[in-house]
């Protein structure tokens, strides 16, 4: 069994560093310290926040020394994140600070199966010790020992609000957290209302209401992804509805392919020319097909569409009396 060394030999401190405000004023002095600085012994955390511990130690002997730090208390182990397997060496008047850092499960208040069945009741406040050992060749020695509290409390800002005498009572922080959980949700939904609003980032359930604001027909052959992008331009696409552009933009935002990619083309796209021609290239004797043009794509070889979806985007875009082929190319 390891014995206490009554001499100091070891000076430390420990400061929170999220003090909770109701305890602000509640201040000691550290026992056979050598400096007389005041602080406060419980840590304040908030579920998913890290809550940190400095730890100060002073080597007030003549020779090193090999200290090992151990935390022991009622909190679950997995809050702490603190690991020293070994002993570590400090020397004559050497000061070494440490951060111990604490971090409670975000589903804290949530999480039911945290509940003792032997004590319904739910506990927020936890008592945990710090113990400093020096390993001097024999078995292990107590030196120094430091009782400190956890203090699990929610996340609260409706607090800064109240009038700091109201901020100082632990029930009244829990009382208006019960209405920030109640309102937040819908004071966030009006800050981020916008997101709402656009198909790119709306919830997908919101989707056939947005696509019904703007007239949009929504087609469940086309994926998720596609439909967005299509219903935010769709405006655009019916002011260009039965033109080149129009066409070209529909296909783009169908296939994803590049505009470069997509081309389209008429028999005669320079109307008539006095001059040179070339036959079967800029003019063409007899025959012809009037409002007749030719729709070319080119794939990677990765690509995949959709050849009957394409043709029906084509027969929605394109004006009625116009005839059209469609030519898909391998790069």
């Amino acid at each position: 069994m390891s014995q206490a060394i009554s001499r100091e030999i070891l000076a430390i401190s420990l400061t929170s560093m999220q003090p909770p405000e109701e305890a602000a004023s509640t201040n000691l002095t550290l026992k056979d310290s050598k400096t007389d600085e005041p602080i406060n012994n419980e840590l304040l955390l908030r579920p998913g926040e890290v809550g940190q511990m400095l730890l100060r130690l002073v080597n007030v002997a003549n020779r090193p020394l090999q200290w090992q730090l151990r935390i022991v208390g009622d909190f679950p182990y997995d809050w702490c994140e603190w690991t020293q397997p070994n002993f570590e060496e400090i020397a004559p008047n050497q000061i070494v600070e440490r951060v111990i850092n604490f971090k409670v499960k975000v589903d804290f208040f949530e999480n039911q199966l945290i509940l003792n069945p032997e004590n319904p009741l739910l506990q927020i406040n936890y008592q945990s010790q710090i113990y400093i050992y020096i390993d001097e060749g024999r078995e292990p020695q107590l030196i120094q020992y430091r009782i400190f509290h956890l203090l699990v409390r929610p996340n609260n800002t409706y607090l800064n609000f109240l009038p700091t005498l109201y901020r100082e009572v632990d029930f009244i922080g829990r009382f208006v957290s019960i209405l920030e959980q109640a309102f937040d949700p819908a004071v966030q939904t009006l800050d981020t209302l916008w997101a709402y609003l656009d198909p790119i980032t709306a919830p997908k359930a919101l989707l056939p209401f947005l696509a019904h604001w703007v007239g949009w027909e929504m087609d469940n052959r086309w994926d998720i992804e596609r439909q967005r992008h299509l219903i935010r331009n769709a405006i655009i696409l019916y002011r260009w509805h039965g033109t080149r552009y129009g066409l070209r933009l529909y296909l783009h935002l169908y296939t994803g392919l590049p505009l470069e990619q997509i081309q389209i083309r008429e028999i005669f796209e320079q109307g008539f020319v006095l001059g040179s021609t070339y036959i079967g290239e800029d003019s063409m004797l007899g025959g012809g097909r009037p409002y007749h043009f030719i729709v070319e794509l080119d794939l990677e070889p990765s690509n995949q569409i959709d050849e009957g979806l394409v043709r029906d985007m084509i027969e929605r875009q394109k004006p009625a009396f116009c005839t059209y082929d469609l030519e898909i190319n391998n790069l």
